[in-house]
């Protein structure tokens, strides 16, 4: 993937090396804020067992793993409509695909919010096995990179690289949870609902 950087200044202009690394700077704070908050609320909160179930499933696990998978798909759009977007799928580049971006993330996310709910509310962080480990780190980072993604868009004068590599942060974490939970379901529990 061909990754965007900004000209170098004009002689005439100054380099403004500071002004887009503090613009970042309240963004990734509070990522980070919301990474650890999550993190501390599902440790110190007494698992219920249960909080999201839909009718048409086997049970709450089979509803996150499901939802899950669909929030992966459409990140995947997401990532795929962006590199329309920018140029970067040859010739493919429709004026649709900006749209496309946007819906695609925003039905990812919300996606993930009932699948976080139960997570946290129903089964806590998890630390018996390091699959499930590594899924409650990912889950708690997943929403502090999304935070920091979702703060840093409006900011002006960022260097061209930064919303992909946080947009590439979020998926490859998003993909990460998929592959410890849904995944992993799938391949021992089964695919039915």
């Amino acid at each position: 993937m061909h990754v965007r950087f900004d000209p170098a200044p004009a002689p005439d202009r100054p380099a403004t090396f500071g002004a887009p690394r503090a613009s970042l700077l309240v963004p990734l704070l509070v990522g980070a804020a919301v990474a650890v908050a999550t993190g501390v609320y599902g440790r110190l909160h007494t698992p219920t067992g249960i909080a999201v179930n839909l009718a048409g499933f086997s049970g709450p696990q089979a509803v996150k793993v499901w939802l899950g998978s669909g929030a992966a798909f459409f990140a995947v759009l997401q990532v795929l409509s962006a590199l329309a977007m920018w140029g970067r799928l040859g010739g493919f580049s429709p004026t649709w695909a900006g749209t496309a971006h946007r819906w695609s993330g925003r039905v990812a996310f919300l996606l993930t919010v009932p699948v976080a709910v139960h997570c946290l509310y129903a089964l806590g962080f998890a630390d018996h096995d390091p699959r499930t480990l590594l899924h409650s780190l990912l889950g708690c980072l997943f929403f502090g990179a999304f935070t920091t993604k979702m703060l840093a868009l409006p900011r002006p004068g960022l260097a061209g690289w930064v919303l992909p590599v946080i947009g590439g942060v979020v998926f490859t974490v998003l993909m990460g949870i998929w592959l410890t939970s849904s995944l992993w379901y799938f391949t021992t529990v089964g695919v039915g609902t």
